[in-house]
């Protein structure tokens, strides 16, 4: 194994558990930064928006057009508060780590505005991530279980004593808990009656059980037998032998490497976890691996993430973008916060690195560097290594610095074909 150097973990660190380093950040060491990044302290970040109340939803059979237009326009500038609001909070972040792991929960959860249609229930689902995302995965997967938006998702609303809808079960044991292999169809259907009875409503913020359609007979899951509630049913899946390296690995597979981890290591991560099922636990034991510095552990940029590490290192706010050329931008690459393609969240790897989201990643990332003021490179005698240095890149290729070269006369060209260069776009 090749590890790479000590300024390359820093860089790493900033990369996997944040958005990547802002300037300076990487003159500290690992065991600071780790220190900086892992312990959060007091929530500095702007408040969620008040996006006011809902849109009126006409009747889609007799409701008037123009209030329908009204309705959905309305609904679309709040979507888009809502995603620009996020988007700020990683962009200025003093510890990322927390906006980072909301993030890989939301792609764990996956949960899409675009069936949902209450921002403000994205935003509130938004929240229990981020106060619960880097502690116990039990407390977090109890709340998931009857999170407003994610019962309207998988259709718990439908889900009720005598007609059971299975899909919130399905995907909790396949995609959330355990993977797939580790339930039968039986235990889907047992399961599906223990979450029976959650109601939630677009217009409040929290899911209600309702007694009367809650199945309250014994169901058989998981070879256990019991009155199986929403959080027993939790309590018991989380409990599996199956479970901790699932989750674990998750966790590896989005922030380290799409590869899996070497056994020994996965068994030294899932002994970090714990009986409490601690993910800060899990993410220092990552940290303190040997393979965490093996220098063939690239991991390709999901689009937010990109984007929020140049807004990062740039020192740009997404308030100060133009809304439809920022959100063209993201649609063009393939990913926008609150709105992922599915339950098993959005792709990972090489999937982002296609032709049309590379030309949509230029336009964005000339976007934001018209709005940078960076007077380091434009002052300097090597621009292209000045510019290495604003966005925390080590070393450029050859191949990237003939390009480079042909760019310095301006520098938010410069910036703009630096940030879609390979060193940047793939954290190494």
């Amino acid at each position: 194994m090749a590890a790479i150097t000590e300024r390359g973990a820093v860089r790493r660190l900033h990369d996997r558990f944040g958005f990547g380093p802002r300037p300076g950040e990487l003159d500290r060491g690992f065991a600071e930064t780790l220190t900086g990044l892992l312990t959060p302290g007091t929530d500095g970040g702007t408040p969620p928006p008040q996006l006011g109340p809902p849109p009126d939803r006409p009747g889609k059979k007799n409701g008037d057009e123009a209030a329908k237009k009204q309705a959905a326009a309305k609904l679309k500038a709040q979507e888009a508060q809502a995603a620009r609001w996020w988007l700020d909070r990683m962009a200025t972040a003093d510890h990322p780590s927390v906006e980072r792991l909301t993030w890989f929960w939301h792609g764990h959860f996956a949960t899409s505005e675009q069936k949902v249609r209450s921002p403000e229930l994205m935003l509130a689902q938004n929240q229990t991530q981020r106060s619960l995302g880097m502690g116990s995965f039990t407390e977090l997967a109890r709340a998931m279980i009857v999170d407003p938006a994610l019962l309207l998702w998988l259709d718990g609303n439908k889900n009720r004593a005598g007609s059971p809808n299975e899909n919130l079960a399905r995907e909790f044991m396949e995609l959330f808990a355990l993977g797939v292999g580790h339930y039968t169809e039986d235990d889907v259907r047992e399961a599906a009656r223990a979450l029976t009875g959650w109601s939630a409503d677009r217009d409040v913020t929290t899911a209600k059980l309702v007694t009367k359609r809650h199945d309250t007979a014994s169901k058989h899951i998981l070879g256990r037998d019991g009155d199986f509630t929403a959080q027993s049913f939790v309590d018991l899946v989380l409990g599996r032998p199956e479970s901790a390296p699932f989750v674990v690995g998750r966790i590896w597979f989005r922030l380290v490497s799409s590869s899996p981890p070497p056994a020994d290591v996965l068994n030294r991560l899932v002994a970090a976890y714990g009986a409490k099922r601690d993910i800060t636990a899990v993410l220092k034991a990552i940290a303190a691996e040997p393979a965490f510095r093996d220098q063939a552990l690239a991991l390709v940029k999901q689009p937010v993430e990109w984007l929020a590490g140049l807004l990062r290192a740039l020192g740009v706010r997404p308030g100060s973008l133009d809304d439809k050329e920022l959100f063209a931008g993201l649609r063009g690459m393939g990913q926008v916060p609150f709105q992922p393609p599915s339950v098993g969240g959005w792709a990972a790897g090489g999937a982002w690195l296609t032709t049309s989201a590379g030309a949509a990643r230029l336009r964005l990332a000339r976007l934001v560097a018209g709005h940078a003021k960076p007077d380091a490179v434009a002052n300097a005698r090597d621009r292209v290594a000045a510019v290495g240095d604003l966005l925390g890149v080590d070393a450029w290729s050859e191949r990237t610095k003939n390009a480079l070269a042909g760019v310095t006369g301006t520098v938010p060209d410069l910036i703009a074909v630096a940030a879609c260069a390979p060193e940047y776009a793939v954290s190494g």
